[in-house]
């Protein structure tokens, strides 16, 4: 089974599908980790998470690893995915 992972569902660290609902949690917390702002960080980088499956790596930045993550606007038109 050389060069493939996970049946062929592999996906990077970031990437859309790359995390299941049950671990959003866990990816948020550690995305929100370096924030003042806990609460709301938490909610919307659970929001966007649910929705596109995926985090993106580290603390902040790295959103083009995820585009579905990065795409979502609020209301305002600004970035709704911390």
């Amino acid at each position: 089974v050389s060069g493939s992972t996970n049946g062929g569902f592999y996906r990077p660290a970031g990437a859309e599908g790359s995390v299941s609902i049950e671990e959003c949690p866990q990816k948020c917390d550690y995305r929100c980790s370096a924030t003042k702002r806990q609460e709301p960080c938490l909610k919307y980088c659970n929001i966007c998470c649910q929705k596109c499956l995926c985090v993106p790596s580290g603390t902040s930045g790295n959103k083009e690893e995820c585009p579905c993550y990065n795409n979502l606007k609020s209301s305002q038109g600004n970035s709704k995915c911390p």
